[in-house]
Parts: structure tokens; sequence; C-alpha cells
């Protein structure tokens, strides 16, 4: 087995330097990076922020001025005879935001760039709520009936804006599934391995990958996740609608009272973001251009503004106006980023090992740095193990509600190529096995490191699909809005922003 992890490696062994030259692109290249200011900013920079920008200027920084309508939504639940609640689609998107990158990325972002990359990462993030209004609010325009449920998103749209080609459809459904497949591994490895890790931290003792907790595990895990997702989107969104909230108050009140039994280091951590934005120590290399650019591509990975990959959640809402979701949307970026991430963040900035000892951060990994953190920002030793329990808790439910998510947005996705049941199922069970590839590494002691690296990769390739879809579609979601604001939400059909829409112009409806 340990002969086919390491094959599989070697033959990946491209994708890490693929995935940094495109995230890098042009400024790997001494010319451009020899031009003033504009040489420190890659393409993928540019189109992020340049999209994040554009659409908040454009519509008038939504974000903010519907910032309380969105909560209102949020809290006023409401049940959906078709497709699901608006709520419920903002905790499914949120199962795929709020993932292991909420830990990882933002460590892995401050210990490349330093705590300046923090603040980054809330630049884009509040920028990036607009163009997460955006796409779900195009994903809801162009959403398609099917049977009970809402079908739709980038594979969707992406056909419709370009000539309703169906090849168009097929190829944008096929990349999203392909990037799900290559993130699956990991997310199966990190559900495992965190339920190992909380059953030494209960038991005080090493438990071996190959023991029998391991395996019956693993069997828990696939079975269940088989049984939830064979059950539709309306069975994953009741497990995400319990689980989303919880991991995400447990984890925000666990930080807080490291916070609160830290509290003198807070003006340090404010001061080392903001300071750090802008001239980086030189210990984390000293450039400005490191601590933007890991701000906004970690950024993107937590929260996933402009990939279009929390569209597919979006067109699933029965939302009373397509803008509805745009807003919820926002929030969706503003609760992984402006929260989450920032939870995480506290910690390792206020920690700050680097100064105390920077020979073992150096050398450790994103996780054990994490680690390293919550241990110095713990008050007692015997305290450290429960703190230490209910983070690795976090990060189990973060990576499976992940799981999840990936597997019912290839569903969605899928719907775009072939509605036929088989084909459905097809996609669901590939899923699975996928995810079981990442477990079985897990057990077999091995770290699969290049194929990882395909989430990074897979993330930029897509933005690059996507936000140009964005501008192009643009018009429509500006003549929505405009209809949103005059009539708060009242009367829409696909005549006020242009279009034939079987759903909206009411043939669907009955």
């Amino acid at each position: 087995m340990k002969e086919l992890f390491e094959s599989v490696n070697s033959i990946l062994t491209f994708v890490g330097p693929l995935s940094d030259f495109f995230w890098d692109f042009p400024t790997n290249f001494a010319f451009y990076k020899a031009i003033p200011i504009l040489g420190n900013f890659s393409l993928a920079v540019i189109v992020l922020f340049g999209a994040g920008i554009y659409f908040s200027l454009r519509l008038g920084f939504i974000q903010v001025t519907h910032f309380r309508s969105g909560i209102r939504m949020m809290v006023h639940r409401r049940t959906a005879q078709t497709g699901i609640s608006p709520l419920a689609a903002f905790f499914l998107s949120s199962a795929m935001r709020v993932g292991p990158g909420n830990i990882l990325g933002v460590t892995g972002a401050i210990s490349v760039g330093g705590p300046g990359a923090l603040f980054w990462m809330w630049v884009s993030a509040f920028f990036g709520m607009a163009v997460a209004y955006t796409e779900a609010t195009m994903a809801q325009l162009f959403k398609e009936k099917k049977d009970d449920e809402f079908v739709g998103g980038l594979p969707f749209y992406g056909r419709r804006l370009l000539g309703n080609r169906v090849w168009v459809g097929v190829l944008l459904s096929c990349v999203y599934i392909f990037y799900a497949l290559m993130c699956l591994p990991a997310q199966g490895f990190n559900v495992v391995s965190s339920v190992g890790a909380m059953a030494e931290i209960l038991t005080g003792g090493k438990i071996a990958t190959t023991s029998a907790l391991y395996w019956i595990v693993a069997a828990i895990v696939v079975i269940g996740t088989g049984v939830i997702a064979f059950g539709g989107i309306r069975k994953v969104t009741k497990v995400t609608d319990r689980m989303v909230p919880v991991m995400a108050v447990v984890y925000c009140a666990t930080v807080i009272v490291l916070i609160l039994a830290n509290v003198d280091s807070v003006p340090y951590f404010f001061r080392a973001v903001f300071s750090g934005a802008f001239t980086p120590e030189a210990v984390f290399g000293g450039a400005f251009g490191t601590a933007l650019v890991q701000g906004v591509k970690r950024g993107l990975m937590s929260n996933e503004a402009g990939q279009g990959t929390i569209t597919m959640a979006a067109a699933a809402a029965d939302a009373k106006h397509p803008c509805e979701q745009g807003i919820v949307a926002a929030l969706g970026v503003f609760l992984d980023t402006h929260i989450i991430c920032t939870m995480t963040g506290f910690i390792v900035v206020m920690a700050h090992v680097w100064t105390t000892n920077f020979a073992a951060w150096d050398k450790a990994g994103k996780l054990p740095k994490f680690l390293m953190s919550v241990q110095q920002m713990t008050p007692a030793p015997g305290f450290h193990a429960v703190v230490l329990f209910l983070l690795t808790l976090c990060f189990c439910l973060f990576a499976y509600t992940c799981l999840l998510g990936m597997i019912s947005y290839s569903e969605i996705a899928g719907n775009r190529i072939s509605r036929n049941a088989s084909f459905i199922n097809l996609i669901r069970v590939t899923g699975l096995v996928v995810a079981a590839f990442g477990i079985l590494v897990n057990i077999a002691g091995y770290d699969l490191g290049n194929l990882w690296a395909f989430s990074d990769l897979a993330n930029i390739v897509i933005v690059y699909f996507n936000v140009p879809l964005l501008f192009i579609g643009a018009h429509y979601v500006l003549k929505a809005t405009e209809h949103y604001r005059q009539t708060g939400g009242e009367s829409f059909t696909g005549a006020v922003v242009g279009i034939r829409s079987d759903y909206w112009d009411g043939k669907d409806k009955d």
C-alpha cells in the first residue's frame, strides 16, 4: 500500500510548482518584478482584489448597506417546499467555507507573510463579500427546478452566459468535480486523524494508526457519509444545519477564553497586524507584497469568494428574490474570515512563538505551529488538554462538513451533465471512494503532500474560469439589485433583468 502512495506522490511532484506558478504569475518573471509597486502584485491578486473593488463600487457597497437585512433574513426561519431555505443554504455553503483552512490556511499565511497577512485577509474578504453576492445572485437568476430541489451554480450560469452551449456547462461541471475529488482525500485524512488525536488526548497515550480504533472510525465515517450523501441535498442540509452552528460557537468560545486568559497581549495583536501589513518583520522576509499575497491567497482558500464553489448551495435555496441569497452569501464570507479566521489569527499572533522559539517554529508544519501557539496561550497545563480537545473537535467538524459539502456540490454540478439517477449516484460513490483513499493514507501513516497541493492549484484555476463570467453577467446582477432596492424583493420575474427563466417566470412554481 505504501508503495502505491509513494508512486502517486512522485507522479504528482509537478503540482506544487505548477500551483505556485499560477499564484505568483507574473511576479516570477524578473522584468515584471522590477516594475515599481505593480511588480509586487500577482495576476491572481489583481483579479481577486480588482473584482472585489469593482463589484463593491458598482453595487454601492451592498455588503455594508444590506448587512443588517441579511442578518434579519437568517434569523427569520422559514420552511421551503421546493429546495432548501436561505438559512439552510447559508449553513451548507458555510460547511464548505468553514473548513480546516480556517486553521491551517491562516497559520500558514501568518508563518509566511507575518501577522500583517491577517490584515490583508480582512481587506480581501471585505471586498470579496461583494463578489460572493454577485455570484450567488447569478446562481439564483439561472437556477433550474429538478423535482422538489433546485440545481444551479457555476456550470449553469456559465452555460447561459456563453450562448447556452452544452459543452460549456459540461466543462465547468467537470472542472468543479475534478477540484472536489482532488480535495476530498485531504478531508478524509483530516477527519480520521483528528478523531485519533482526540482519542489520544482522552487516553493520554499514543494510538497507532493501524489500530482497530482507526479502522472502526474509518468505517463509521465512510458509511455515515454515504447514508447522508445518498439522502440528497435536503438530508445533507439537515446535518449541516446542526453541525455548522455548533462548531462555530465552540471554536469561537474556546478562543475567546484563551484571549481573556492572555488579555495583556491583545494590544500586541493589533499592533503586529496593522504594522505588519505594510512593514513586515525581517523574519517573515520583510516584503510588503508577501504579506498581501498570503492574505489574499489564504483568504480565498478559506472564504472561497470568486471561486464559484459556493454557488451550488446558493442556487439550491428557495429565495423569494435572487438578491436575497446574494446578501446571505456575502454574510458567509464575513462569518468565515472576519470571525472564524480572526479567531485563529488571535491565537497565532498573540502567542508569537517565533519570537521565543524560532528554531522550533521555523521547522514545524502548519498544524504543529498552531498547536504550539495554543500551548503557549493556555494558562495552566491541566487546562491545555481541555482546550486541545475542543479545538481538535472543531478541526474534525470543519473537515467533515467540508467533505459533505464537496460531495453535495459535485452532485449539483453533475446535474448540468446528466440528471440520470445512476450518473448522480456514480458521482456520490466516486466522492466516497476518493475520501476513503485519504483515510487509507492516514491509516498507512503516510502523508500524500503532493496530492494536497491540488487544492491550491484548483482554487486559482476555478477563479480564472469564474471571475470572467461574473463580469460578463454583471449587468443582470445590477438590474436585479436595482429591482430589489426599489421593491423590497417583491414580484421578480426574468423580464426584470432580460432573461427567460422557467422558475422565475412562474412556469415551474406550480
